[in-house]
């Protein structure tokens, strides 16, 4: 799943127009990115949690030249997947499961 189909689903659930909810889209996914950049983590129960881990500066190698390189300390960001999350991507799914484009829920929304 890319971007606009994230919005496309989101859009259908919610009923908003398609360009409401890539402004919603975005604002969510720079929230996140300005929390992040300030140092703070992203929880979100039952999904997951953003977080920045501090890599130390190491010593490379380069592979072509064999020159030893410093490699300076950073901040990663990573993404911790929730319990809910992990059993949900963990669930066997039959054939039917996996050809549907929505769930009951999904449906249920729509109606």
């Amino acid at each position: 799943m890319i971007k606009t189909d994230l919005v496309d689903r989101v859009a259908l659930r919610t009923k908003l127009t398609r360009k409401k909810t890539m402004i919603v889209v975005n604002s969510f996914l720079s929230s996140i990115t300005d929390s992040l950049s300030e140092g703070n983590e992203v929880e979100i129960r039952g999904f997951g949690s953003f977080r920045i881990k501090q890599r130390e500066a190491r010593v490379g190698l380069n592979p072509k030249t064999g020159v030893k390189l410093l490699i300076p300390a950073k901040k990663a960001p990573y993404f911790r997947p929730g319990k809910n999350l992990k059993i949900a991507v963990n669930k066997k799914r039959t054939i039917d499961q996996t050809n549907r484009v929505f769930s009951l829920q999904d449906h249920t929304q729509i109606v």
